[in-house]
């Protein structure tokens, strides 16, 4: 049997995906209900039939986030070697990967735009940070090592979302090593 076109999405993964895009192309300011409707393709009594709110509309946009962010983490842990510094070389290649810069830009967009509203809805969030730290504290290093690699990957998506700096391939290569370093994965 030949594979066709995926199926649409349904009303809520369409109208969270606009949330989204609105955010990222026109800032917080743009996301209204019913902006977010008119763009999924749904009525404003179809978009409140699955979000009350807009504080409902963020917080399922942060908790779509939040999983998202926890399972391609996992994804990326499990791919890495077992070893000591195994969560920490995740963790830098999980910055470093093609399409970072994607998933970047709608991170930066959401955290945004529930930062915005209510800093108290990025909470989702932060469990699944909390988790990555706890898995760096059992991950064998000494003390500090993976915590710097998570904060130089921190910084470099802070730099990124607010435009602060660029890297260039040279710069980028030296850190990275001397992350690697950090990490276990260079001696």
């Amino acid at each position: 049997m030949a594979d066709g076109p995926a199926p649409p999405a349904d009303a809520r993964t369409r109208i969270l995906d606009a949330a989204e895009a609105i955010v990222q192309a026109r800032g917080v300011p743009a996301l209204t209900l019913g902006a977010a409707a008119r763009d999924a393709g749904v009525s404003k009594g179809g978009l409140l039939y699955h979000f009350a709110s807009k504080e409902a509309l963020l917080a399922a946009m942060l908790n779509r986030l939040a999983e998202a962010i926890g399972r391609e983490f996992e994804a990326t842990v499990a791919a890495v070697p077992e070893g000591t510094g195994r969560v920490a070389r995740a963790m830098l290649a999980w910055a470093c990967q093609e399409d970072a810069c994607r998933h970047h830009d709608r991170a930066a967009a959401v955290f945004l735009a529930a930062f915005h509203h209510d800093p108290a809805l990025l909470d989702p969030v932060r469990a699944v940070f909390a988790r990555m730290r706890a898995a760096l504290a059992a991950d064998g290093l000494p003390p500090g090592f993976g915590q710097a690699v998570m904060c130089a990957t921190d910084g470099l998506f802070m730099a990124r979302i607010f435009g602060l700096y660029a890297l260039d391939p040279a710069e980028m290569a030296a850190l990275r090593g001397a992350l690697e370093t950090l990490a276990g994965a260079r001696a």
